[in-house]
């Protein structure tokens, strides 16, 4: 028997995270506890997701040590959730796109079994698609209905 799935982490490229939001409302329609990463709640909170704002370890590699705790922490949500969802949108002309951390937190879900849902499709310009199929998402294809089937 399948075990009903309850909470569900939200996986994405920073690019991606005012996304989150509206999908995190239909999930709780739809019965789902939902967890996000939380620079995306920070963004949030204030009316900003730029970026490059947040990544400050680009400007000063001093800040790298926070880069590794929020990795570190959202990989314990991963740990402590049913599944993931990756929000995985167009980005530099490429559908589906999936980053460096993306696929950093698919694999620590893959490795304690969880499952992992992708909202789209992934291209083949992706170049970490190998990896990705090898994973064996749940494709969604943009039905967040599927996750409660």
């Amino acid at each position: 028997m399948k075990k009903r799935i309850k909470k569900i982490t939200l996986c994405s490229s920073a690019s991606f995270f005012g996304q989150l939001f509206p999908i995190a409302v239909e999930l709780k329609k739809l019965g789902f506890k939902v967890v996000f990463p939380i620079t995306a709640i920070r963004m949030r909170r204030n009316k900003d997701f730029r970026v490059k704002r947040y990544k400050t370890w680009f400007k000063d590699p001093s800040h790298y040590n926070l880069k590794s705790r929020l990795i570190r922490g959202h990989f314990r949500k991963i740990i402590s959730s049913d599944a993931i969802l990756v929000v995985n949108g167009t980005r530099k002309g490429i559908s589906g796109y999936i980053g460096g951390a993306t696929l950093l937190e698919m694999g620590i879900a893959f490795h304690y079994k969880k499952p992992i849902y992708l909202l789209n499709s992934v291209s083949d310009k992706l170049s970490l698609k190998e990896e990705i199929l090898g994973m064996q998402p749940i494709f969604l294809n943009g039905d967040l209905r599927k996750m409660a089937e």
